[in-house]
């Protein structure tokens, strides 16, 4: 029995029906939402903005295999996060010199930006709170992961991974993540630092 999923309108109708489900964590102190530059982030604003919580990034970047940079060999993610795809560097006898080199220039291209979405900013505290977001970071209290459509192995994934995923939609037939929006135009970076500035003053304003 498939299930029948209307499309979202665009990425603001997406996080507004995830904050719906996400209303246990409204107004706690101890709540940090987090956004996946860039088309993740109009999504976590309106999460964000619902729950009266402060709104920053995770940002990740691929490891691509050397001469098959669409190959990815792992990620790397704020924070310090690494994640390795251990089955492509066996079968490819990749070095650890190699994977090094790779993640340091990845490295400097997330750092890059950070620079350019975030400004001068502070990054958040991550530790002992709870984070709603897309990756792992350092020692949350605990993880939700929410995505608006994903998937049905995606969740399966995540789940054996993190406290909690809140997802909307997970299609079996998922072919491609734009289909399932009417609008999925490409969000720019100004639009992300402007939708972290306006979150920043939202919530300054609701703590005030």
């Amino acid at each position: 029995m498939h299930a029948h999923y209307a499309r979202f309108q665009n990425r603001t109708e997406a996080g507004q029906q995830l904050a719906t489900r996400l209303k246990p964590y409204a107004n706690r102190p101890d709540v940090l939402v987090l956004g996946l530059p860039r088309g993740g982030v109009p999504v976590a604003y309106e999460v964000a903005k619902t729950l009266n919580a402060p709104l920053d990034l995770c940002l990740v970047r691929k490891l691509g295999v050397p001469g098959h940079k669409e190959l990815a060999m792992g990620a790397i993610a704020s924070g310090g996060v690494r994640v390795l795809n251990y089955d492509v560097i066996s079968w490819l006898g990749i070095s650890g010199t190699t994977i090094d080199a790779v993640a340091a220039r990845e490295l400097q291209e997330l750092q890059r930006r950070d620079r350019v979405y975030r400004g001068d900013r502070p990054v958040p505290n991550i530790r002992d709170r709870i984070v709603i977001s897309v990756l792992k970071p350092q020692q949350p209290a605990s993880l939700i992961v929410a995505v608006p459509v994903a998937p049905p192995e995606t969740c399966d994934v995540i789940r054996a991974e993190v406290d909690e995923v809140v997802c909307l939609m997970i299609p079996e037939m998922f072919y491609a993540i734009g289909l399932w929006y009417e609008d999925f135009s490409q969000t720019t970076d100004e639009e992300v630092r402007d939708l972290l500035a306006r979150q920043s003053v939202n919530h300054r304003h609701s703590i005030a």
